[in-house]
């Protein structure tokens, strides 16, 4: 089981990178629970997770430095095999994998929306779920590599590219 600090900086699936503002105690029927107090970075949002709970909800560190490499080859892979299934079944497959939390599972669906963009023309939910995709890789690569949203975003357009 992980364990945050205050100051540490987590992953919330689908949300994003979020700071851990503290850890707080509250009593609920009687007991007395401990809670994260998350905020996410790229929305303000606060979140409340049980410390005994949040393997279970996929809170999760940010990627380590040595596992970036891994995420930019998925990114770079050209050969994407996009099913030829409508396109409200693919978004579930989609969201399913951006659920997860995996860094590994959100840069699957943003190279395969962003090849599929290439493609055709992607539905208003699509567009939406490839904005969500590069907006959570983006700011969890930034704070993995303590560099600008700006820089990262740069490199990703340069595997795109190549």
């Amino acid at each position: 089981m992980i364990h945050f600090q205050k100051g540490d900086k987590a992953v919330y699936p689908a949300q994003g990178v979020a700071e851990i503002d503290g850890i707080e105690e509250k009593e609920i029927s009687g007991k007395i629970h401990r809670f994260y107090c998350l905020r996410i970075l790229d929305t303000d949002m606060r979140i409340l997770v049980p410390v005994d709970k949040a393997d279970q909800v996929g809170l999760r560190g940010v990627v380590q430095r040595n596992q970036i490499p891994e995420v930019y080859n998925i990114l770079r892979e050209k050969e994407v095999h996009i099913d030829k299934q409508t396109w409200n079944r693919r978004y579930r497959g989609f969201m399913e994998k951006i659920k997860t939390g995996s860094l590994f599972e959100v840069a699957e669906v943003f190279r395969d929306l962003y090849r599929l963009k290439n493609q055709k023309t992607l539905s208003f939910g699509e567009r939406r779920m490839l904005d969500t995709a590069r907006t959570l890789i983006i700011k969890e690569l930034s704070v993995a590599k303590g560099t600008t949203e700006s820089r990262v975003e740069r490199e990703i357009e340069r595997l795109f590219s190549a």
